[in-house]
């Protein structure tokens, strides 16, 4: 039987086997693991006490073991056997080739040190707020739009490699619309293809927190991915609005790329649109009539951009174009995502600390 639970601090998942341990074991274990990471970006380990090791009820249950080693070998910083037995030692060595977390071994009188060592890890303390559309329609046409598959994908490895805590969210919460026309075979990348595959970000995806329910304050940056759906819900959701106001207005750094600049149409800092005397970017006004849809949107965001003050500028249409003025990063269409998500990431490494209270307008 197999005992766990979350403890605190830090998010470590401490597993407390009694008995041969099973498949349905390891099954359980995986959907507590899964649930828990569809919230949070990583664990900062895992605790496994057992004074003598249990060992496995059969083959089956050894491969479901190192299935679970092997699904979430990037969500977990540490692991700690805490155990008299040479066997379960052992196991933790030729758990290492398949694990990318650092691996100890304490005996039983060393559990403190044990949990003291899992708590003495920090991966990089920032925590990246993504926030995507929920409007599934475009317009009146009765066709289908949401979010843009390669500009959630690009920025959320671009985060994800460099060791940075993301949380998903979104107006509705749950899983966001994905428009149809970036996951064509034509606006596959790099990025898609690993997002599509990966159960882990698939998992985080299905499970996005509502908006309402976010707080700016326990997130160092936001980024937005853009579609043309953001048009329609965040640029005029009260939430996303007060999140921006209240992220930019601390100090921390925000980006949005191609439709997304337009859920800056409302925000306000210091009396003023956020956007007004700031150098910006986003989908332009000859690509929105490239895909046919300049008379279906609300607003051309190009336009709008300027309407609120900002200087606006762009590139070649399709080509990347990325502007960074003080804490806003703004990204001109979808091969600008990954840029802008080096842009926001950049700002954050050169902080030693998670920002508190910064303000900047």
């Amino acid at each position: 039987m197999l005992e766990y639970k979350i403890i605190e601090p830090d998010g470590i998942l401490r597993l407390q086997p009694s008995g041969a341990l099973t498949v349905g074991d390891f099954e359980g274990l995986t959907r507590f693991a899964d649930g828990y990471l569809s919230t949070h970006a990583h664990l900062a380990g895992m605790l496994i006490e057992a004074r003598e090791f249990p060992g496995w009820a059969s083959f089956a249950a050894l491969a479901s073991h190192v299935r679970f080693v092997r699904r979430h070998e990037r969500r977990i910083a540490r692991i700690a056997l805490v155990t008299d037995s040479s066997i379960a030692q052992l196991v933790g060595t030729l758990a290492e080739p398949f694990a990318a977390a650092e691996i100890r071994s304490f005996d039983s009188q060393e559990a403190d040190d044990a949990l003291e060592w899992l708590r003495s890890y920090r991966r990089m303390a920032f925590n990246v707020l993504i926030v995507l559309t929920s409007h599934d329609r475009l317009g009146d046409t009765g066709r289908p739009t949401g979010f843009w598959l390669e500009e959630l994908a690009a920025p959320y490895y671009v985060f994800l490699d460099a060791g940075i805590g993301m949380t998903l969210a979104s107006p509705k919460g749950g899983r966001p619309p994905l428009d149809p026309a970036s996951d064509r075979p034509d606006s596959s990348t790099d990025a898609t293809r690993r997002f599509k595959s990966d159960h882990i970000a698939l998992a985080v995806l299905d499970n996005t927190i509502r908006l309402h329910d976010i707080k700016a304050t326990d997130f160092d940056a936001v980024f937005y991915p853009g579609g043309h759906g953001p048009l329609w819900d965040l640029a005029n959701d009260r939430d996303s609005i007060a999140l921006i106001e209240a992220a930019v207005g601390s100090g921390k750094p925000l980006a949005a790329v191609c439709h997304a600049p337009g859920v800056l149409r409302q925000a306000m800092v210091g009396g003023r649109p956020i956007v007004s005397g700031r150098r910006v970017t986003g989908f332009s006004n000859t690509e929105e009539r490239a895909v046919g849809l300049s008379d279906v949107v609300p607003f051309l965001v190009e336009d709008m951009l300027q309407a609120e003050g900002g200087i606006y500028s762009k590139g070649p249409d399709w080509h990347v174009h990325v502007v960074t003025d003080g804490l806003i990063t703004t990204g001109q269409n979808p091969a600008s995502s990954d840029p802008a998500a080096r842009a926001l990431l950049a700002q954050l490494q050169s902080l030693e600390s998670p920002i508190v209270s910064s303000p900047d307008t």
